[in-house]
C-alpha cells in the first residue's frame, strides 16, 4: 500500500484578500478530497499566518494533483491572493518511541 505523504505550507492572506484567499483554499481543498489525493487541515495563529497541513494518499496521487487542471487553475489564482512564508514539501515522521 501506498504510503501517506505529509506536506506543511505557512502563508499569511495579501493585504484585503483574507475573505478571497480562504474561499479558493476551500475550493482546492475540496477539490483535492473530491478527487481522492488526500485531505487538508487548515490552522491560524493569532498573527495573520495561516498553516495548511495536507496528507497526500501516496506520491503518485500528489504527481497527478500537480498535473489537474483543476488544481492548476485554483493554484494559479491562490498565489494573487496569499504570500508564502515557507513550504514542507515532505515530512518524514521521526519515532519518539526510540524506534528506528
Amino acid at each position: 500500500m501506498a504510503e501517506e505523504i505529509l506536506s506543511v505550507a505557512i502563508w499569511e492572506p495579501a493585504p484585503d484578500r483574507e475573505a478571497a484567499s480562504l474561499t479558493i483554499l476551500r475550493e482546492l481543498s475540496s477539490i483535492l478530497t473530491s478527487k481522492g489525493y488526500g485531505r487538508d487541515l487548515l490552522y491560524r495563529d493569532r498573527e495573520s499566518h495561516y498553516v495548511l497541513v495536507r496528507h497526500w494518499k501516496s506520491e503518485e496521487s500528489r504527481r497527478a494533483a500537480q498535473e489537474d487542471p483543476d488544481m492548476l487553475r485554483c493554484w494559479a489564482r491562490l498565489g494573487n491572493e496569499i504570500q508564502i512564508v515557507k513550504v514542507y514539501e515532505t515530512l518524514t515522521e521521526v519515532p519518539l518511541d526510540g524506534a528506528k
